[in-house]
């Protein structure tokens, strides 16, 4: 267990270059795992996938139903809040409307715990977290719909520098009452207290009576490395395990959403269909995607390091970085039966300059990933570039 709680902490170490950044933060950096200990950890996935499918996982089997059924396969950009309220918001529908795009994931409360648009709650409204760069929210959903497209909100929850600050006993503290920060001064806010809980579902309560369709949660973890200061900070906790409390989060998230006819999606890191679950930084892939709708693992081949699906560079090599992880997504989600999640991965639209041996990412290369898509039959995915600079020339719809 130890060296998969290495994985995610080496995945989010900082020193990337903007580009790096994606759902989930900045600086994800491949691990310099051994494709010997990557084996090592899958055949650790496999009895993992056994144990949930005798029914031990402790998540209670209730049926899950699509509260939009009819909703067709999306295939979506990421806007950042000023795009989707600036002039670039022009230039990202100028693309959906020539191609086969048809949805837009506009951050709602960002990676710093802005909220980005002033709320109807009277309360959000009066928080001191409102920077309303999205000055007209409903005439942009107003917008969106008129033109045929989906509109996923993108709601930041447990890292929340904003909160954290304003509320040092909703955070994690050193023992000399300073709030904790990680090596990028941020902070995070504790996912164990029930008020961080109902805070954020606010949030995505606004969103979704605005009129986004599916409210989709970033961040539903603890701060990474966490397992090796858990005993060190000051924060509440009570007995459960970090994994039942973001999973907790979730159910209860949807069971507050779901009178609204929302789906619910929570991004997730792709390399966690490979490993066990990751209980330093509180994700396990399957008990999660037994609870969301649609699940977006995040799997740029950039994100990977060599040996991986027997590539030397899977960034140089987008389809079999792409067809090897959705080949272990596939096999993690298989056990749950109906339970089972719409597949939505995220795929990279951006050149990776800081990985060796990376190559640059143009139409093949993008092609390239969502023919890997469809080869394992998964219609959907969400397209990531931090500056919202995409593509020309793109088939989304390859046959």
């Amino acid at each position: 267990m130890e060296a998969i709680i290495a994985l995610f902490l080496l995945l989010l170490g900082g020193g990337a270059p903007p580009e790096a950044t994606g759902p989930d933060g900045p600086g994800a950096q491949p691990p310099p795992w051994t494709l010997d200990e990557w084996r090592a950890a899958a055949e650790k996935a496999r009895l993992a996938a056994e144990h949930a499918k005798r029914g031990s996982s402790g998540i209670p089997m209730v049926e899950k139903t699509d509260p939009q059924p009819d909703a067709p396969p999306l295939k979506g950009l990421y806007a950042t809040a000023n795009s989707a309220g600036g002039a670039r918001l022009g230039e990202l529908l100028s693309l959906i409307e020539r191609t086969e795009l048809n949805a837009l994931v506009i951050d709602v409360k960002n990676d710093y715990g802005q909220i980005t648009y002033m709320p109807e709650d009277p309360e959000l409204a009066a928080s001191g977290a409102v920077e309303a760069v999205i000055r007209d929210p409903a005439g942009l959903i107003a917008l969106l719909n008129e033109r045929g497209i989906y509109p996923i909100a993108r709601v930041v929850v447990f890292k929340d520098t904003l909160l954290a600050r304003s509320r040092p006993d909703l955070s994690f503290t050193e023992p000399g009452g300073a709030v904790w920060m990680n090596g990028r001064k941020e902070s995070f806010v504790n996912p164990y207290l029930k008020e961080v809980w109902e805070y954020n579902i606010r949030v995505a309560r606004d969103a979704a009576r605005l009129g986004f369709k599916e409210i989709q949660f970033d961040y539903v973890r603890f701060p990474e490395g966490f397992e090796k200061r858990a005993d060190t900070l000051v924060y509440a906790k009570d007995e459960r395990r970090r994994t039942d409390v973001i999973t907790d989060f979730v159910k209860y998230a949807r069971e507050q959403l779901s009178p609204l006819g929302v789906r619910i999606s929570v991004d997730i890191f792709g390399y966690a269909a490979s490993v066990p679950a990751a209980e330093g930084i509180g994700q396990d892939f399957a008990a999660l995607s037994k609870v969301v709708d649609p699940l977006p693992p995040m799997v740029p081949p950039s994100h990977y390091s060599p040996g991986w699906f027997g590539s030397r560079v899977p960034d140089a090599a987008p389809y079999r970085t792409i067809d090897g992880a959705m080949k272990d997504t596939l096999a993690k989600i298989e056990p749950l039966g109906k339970f089972r999640p719409l597949v939505r991965p995220w795929i990279q639209d951006f050149t990776a300059t800081w990985v060796e041996g990376h190559i640059r990412y143009g139409v093949r290369e993008i092609e390239e990933q969502i023919r890997a898509l469809k080869d394992n039959g998964i219609e959907e995915f969400l397209l990531w570039n931090s500056g919202n600079r995409y593509t020309e020339g793109v088939n989304y719809d390859l046959e």
